[in-house]
């Protein structure tokens, strides 16, 4: 179970020298825009994996007239610490400096949900695949190791493509086909437990949300075409071999997990013909049933949901919350404070964001 116990943020967009000590239940900042709400919620997934989800751009994340972000916490019992800079990027837990932002990931799973990220249902591509990647290696963290080999791999391929010297391509596509394959199938088997969890938990952890009888359905598209069996390294081996003359002309390699996405359906309808607010339930039901499966296997994730009354009603926002208390879930949420929120005084910890500076109220 991940707890941030304190979390201090010496430099980060424009909250400078906050030191937070949250409750282990439910922490809302309330703030006007632009005061910080989204850049505290940012400062958090950033200390759970080593990157923003706003924005590739360092510069955008340092404070005018500094040269790097800064942000320590205390996370069930271990110290963290990450300094990142243009040049250099350090992350120390516990005295001890790691190389790999995986082990941040693995001992601070955080889920957020977020008007800047975009709902899953009817996003793009990439989004969905961070979704779903997300929950992969949650379900079996070996698959990070799977997964690491699959990028270098497809980086050396790209490399090769652009040289003059392709000698070595077709070893480089066979061991690509073999991790496709190895992801795929860690993908598939996912989204079937995400399927069992939805069957199970449909009557008490979504009431509220959805009715009883709703049907929402996802499918993994594999990137690869419809004649190649994504779940068999001879098929997409030599997929790749009988390509290769048009893979090295076009000196880009436009299938596998890499190309993957999701195609949603909920209540027989395509997510491109729902409405922004069926795409926002469905997306939500995909989020929580990540949690709950997560919970299942007793690794309960912080939860982060920015700006939560101006995309959510009181009834979603009440079966989200009621939903996450059960669970026992550390929750940080923003709002502009302009509605009351349905929320248990005695469970929730109130705190104001103006200028950066966030105060206890």
């Amino acid at each position: 179970m991940a707890i941030i116990e304190k979390i201090h943020i010496s430099k980060f967009r424009n909250l400078s020298d906050q030191y937070f000590l949250p409750s282990s239940s439910i922490n809302v900042i309330i703030g006007n825009n632009g005061h910080g709400k989204t850049n505290f919620i940012e400062s958090l997934y950033y200390l759970g994996h080593g990157r923003s989800f706003k924005t590739r751009n360092l510069k955008e994340i340092i404070p005018f007239n500094h040269q790097q972000i800064q942000i320590s916490a205390i996370i069930d019992d271990k110290k963290i610490k990450i300094n990142k800079s243009r040049e250099k990027n350090t992350v120390i837990i516990d005295d001890k400096k790691i190389t790999s932002n995986s082990y941040l990931s693995q001992l601070l799973p955080i889920q957020i949900i977020s008007p800047d990220r975009g709902f899953v249902v009817g996003g793009n591509p990439k989004l969905k695949r961070s979704y779903l990647d997300w929950g992969v290696y949650h379900n079996n963290q070996k698959t990070i190791e799977t997964y690491s080999a699959y990028k270098k791999t497809l980086k050396n391929i790209n490399a090769l493509l652009n040289s003059s010297n392709q000698s070595q391509l077709e070893g480089w596509l066979n061991q690509f086909s073999k991790l496709s394959v190895e992801i795929t199938k860690e993908r598939f088997l996912y989204l079937e437990n995400l399927s069992l969890t939805l069957e199970q938990g449909i009557s008490s952890s979504f009431s509220g949300l959805v009715e009883p009888f709703f049907d929402f359905v996802f499918t993994l598209q594999t990137g690869w075409p419809k004649e190649v069996d994504a779940l068999d390294e001879k098929s997409t081996s030599e997929y790749l071999v009988k390509n290769k003359n048009t893979i090295v002309k076009t000196k880009h390699l436009k299938n596998g997990p890499h190309r993957a996405s999701i195609d949603f359906y909920f209540n027989k309808q395509s997510e491109s013909y729902l409405s922004r607010g069926e795409q926002k339930k469905a997306s939500i039901v995909f989020w929580m049933l990540q949690v709950l499966l997560l919970v299942e296997k007793e690794k309960i994730p912080v939860v982060l949901i920015d700006d939560i009354s101006s995309e959510l009603d009181e009834i979603k926002i009440k079966s989200i919350l009621d939903f996450l208390i059960e669970t026992n879930t550390q929750i940080f949420m923003t709002d502009i404070g302009n509605k009351k929120l349905p929320l248990n005084d005695k469970k929730a910890n109130r705190f104001l964001i103006e200028n950066g500076v966030i105060t206890s109220l």
